[in-house]
């Protein structure tokens, strides 16, 4: 009998509950696997004793980034982790954006402001404001040029708390045509939902956002389904994905972009795709064995 740990957090105020936990619990106990849902910093864990860890909802490492990194190079030594140590080392900073666009992998524009350097903000177009660790769009706000002062004092802020800003142009086509995410496991492609913006404007950075508004279902195109398999192609030791999330958007030429690859603990969405759950437990269960 396989013995899965699906990786999740602790309840908490900041921690929303993870929709796809208890479904695919349900899912690989079904298919006869001894799984169970486990917090990441639960100290009395024996992360040994289990076949295959498979990083879930973690959604609280963002604010912890050196001590879940840690954990998971721990967790790596002890057990089989899903992604891999490596991997989610090189996907929790999202300055691996750049490395994608070395690749000539076609990426939403960005650059990087760490503490300590100056407040070098756009001027004359819509731009945003986030952390280059982070999830669930927290600390991350949209400005016009006339709102320098009020970024300025978002950057003051995070620099403050140790955090690298990133800068982007906000894509306009993100109000029209939304934010795609492709979902994959065990190297195929499982189904994909479109959702709408989640940054309006006059939204404080740190005001909660809601990271998920109006999802729907929907169906790649093949210029969308091509990005997501060139970038996946372009992740350092890509071979031991187990799974992955590509968030595309429509870039300035009407094609699609990277907004970001989310290959540590990304929401799949069963909810919309309940025929995605019984092939994803398979695939976890492939990996234990």
């Amino acid at each position: 009998m396989a013995r899965i740990a699906l990786v999740t957090s602790r309840p908490g105020a900041d921690v929303v509950a993870d929709p796809d936990l208890p479904v695919l619990l349900e899912a690989l106990r079904a298919a006869g696997a001894e799984a169970q849902g486990v917090a990441w910093d639960d100290p009395d864990v024996d992360w040994g004793g289990f076949d295959l860890a498979v990083i879930r909802s973690t959604w609280d490492y963002s604010w912890r980034a050196a001590e879940f990194l840690d954990w998971a190079e721990r967790c790596g030594r002890a057990t089989r982790l899903a992604n891999p140590a490596h991997i989610v080392r090189w996907n929790v900073d999202k300055r691996y954006l750049g490395d994608l666009a070395a690749a000539r992998i076609p990426t939403v524009p960005t650059r990087y402001l760490a503490p300590g350097e100056p407040a070098d903000l756009p001027d004359g177009h819509e731009y945003v404001v986030k952390p280059t660790s982070g999830a669930g769009a927290r600390l991350a706000a949209r400005y016009t040029p006339d709102q320098h002062a009020t970024a300025v004092r978002q950057l003051e802020r995070m620099h403050a708390d140790g955090f690298t800003a990133m800068v982007q142009p906000y894509v306009d086509a993100i109000d029209t045509t939304g934010e795609r995410a492709l979902v994959l496991y065990g190297g195929t492609l499982r189904h994909a939902i479109r959702k709408g913006p989640v940054l309006a404007r006059g939204t404080a950075y740190d005001e909660r956002k809601v990271p998920h508004p109006g999802v729907e279902p929907w169906t790649p195109t093949g210029p969308e389904r091509t990005l997501a398999e060139r970038a996946l192609a372009a992740v350092p030791g890509a071979s031991g994905l187990l799974y992955a999330r590509v968030d595309l958007v429509d870039g300035a030429d009407g094609e699609p972009c990277v907004m970001e690859l989310e290959l540590v603990e990304p929401h799949l969405f069963l909810d919309l795709h309940p025929g995605s759950v019984e092939p994803i437990a398979a695939a976890m269960l492939a990996a234990a064995r």
